[in-house]
Order: C-alpha cells, then sequence, then structure tokens
C-alpha cells in the first residue's frame, strides 16, 4: 500500500487554538472581525454616555431655567403687593389727617357765623386748641425757638438787628416752626440778634 505523501489536513478547530501552525491567526482564517466589534461597541457604549450626560445637562438646564422665572415671578408679583401696601397706609394716614383736619374747618365756620365777636374770638381760641390736638395726635409738634442759639438746620434768618441778647440769638419768631417724629417739617422763621450796636 502507497503512503498518502498529501499535507495533512489541520481541523479549523486546532488552528484557533494553536494559531503557530498555520500562517494566520484564527480569527483571520475563519474572516471574523471580533477585535474591531470590541472596538466598535466601546465606541457606541461612550458614545451613550456622552448623549446621556449632554441630555442630563440640558435637563438640568431647564430645571433651573424654570426655577429662576418662577423665582423672578415671585419677586415682580412681592414687589407690586409692597407698594400697593405702602401707598394704601399713605391714604389711610393722609385720609385720617384730613378728617381731623375737616373737624377744625367745621369750628372756623361756625365762629365765623356768630355776630358777637367776644364769641368770635373764643371760638377761634377753641379751634385753635383743637387743631393743636389734631397735630399733636399725628405728631406733629411746634419747636420753640426764641433765645435758642440760631441753627440753620431749623431756623430761617428773615431779619439781623442790633439788641441787647448775644449776637447770633434769636430774639423773635415771625412763623412757628414745626417738627414730625424727630423731622424739622417747617423751619421756623426768625429775628437773629447782631448784637449791641457801638
Amino acid at each position: 500500500m502507497k503512503k498518502d505523501n498529501s499535507e495533512e489536513k489541520i481541523p479549523e478547530e486546532d488552528l484557533r487554538q494553536n494559531p503557530d501552525t498555520g500562517p494566520c491567526e484564527g480569527p483571520d482564517i475563519l474572516g471574523g472581525k471580533s477585535s474591531e466589534d470590541g472596538k466598535d461597541a466601546s465606541a457606541d457604549a461612550d458614545e451613550c454616555r456622552e448623549v446621556s450626560a449632554e441630555e442630563k445637562l440640558i435637563a438640568e438646564n431647564a430645571e433651573l431655567k424654570d426655577k429662576y422665572l418662577r423665582l423672578a415671578a415671585d419677586f415682580e408679583n412681592y414687589k407690586k403687593r409692597s407698594s400697593k401696601e405702602i401707598s394704601d397706609r399713605s391714604k389711610r394716614a393722609v385720609e385720617s389727617f384730613a378728617v381731623d383736619i375737616l373737624e377744625v374747618s367745621d369750628n372756623i365756620d361756625r365762629a365765623l357765623k356768630s355776630d358777637d365777636d367776644s364769641k368770635l374770638r373764643e371760638g377761634l381760641e377753641q379751634i385753635q386748641k383743637i387743631l393743636e390736638k389734631v397735630l399733636k395726635s399725628h405728631s406733629i409738634t411746634p419747636m420753640e425757638s426764641v433765645n435758642k442759639k440760631f441753627d440753620p438746620n431749623i431756623h430761617e434768618a428773615i431779619a439781623y438787628v442790633p439788641s441787647g441778647n448775644e449776637e447770633g440769638t434769636v430774639i423773635d419768631e415771625i412763623i412757628c416752626g414745626y417738627c414730625m417724629d424727630d423731622k424739622v417739617i417747617r423751619c421756623a422763621k426768625v429775628a437773629v440778634s447782631k448784637g449791641k450796636e457801638e
């Protein structure tokens, strides 16, 4: 029997397990692309992660924008409410003062209708007392100026006259000054001493 000298065929399974038995590696002989497929899969996974991170940032940005818009709307509403409350308080204060002043006006009308001069004076004195009470109830009080040192913050000098008083002393009050709480709302118009004439 003749011995078959033809080259013994190597099974494909052996080629995969032992790449040295053939000129090429197993996967190439079978036409496989497992290495490239692995790289593609990894790239796809990275891309998915990038897309997921981008979507997350977009969602966070939308949420922050929504919060900002809500906060801006709330602040705008707060400003409107505050402005309205201040306006309402001012109106109520003016209304209260107006009602009190109307009482003074009524008393003036009654005094002017009187034919008796003595009653007229008595009525005016009563009106003055009522007016002082009304002003005081609104924290409006007169300032004392006479014999005080002239102060440009509360006094307005309309005359400088020689007198026996020290120079710069208020010697006469032409129009009374008023304060509301601690604020001067009208300066007193006064005459100020120039001192003794030589």
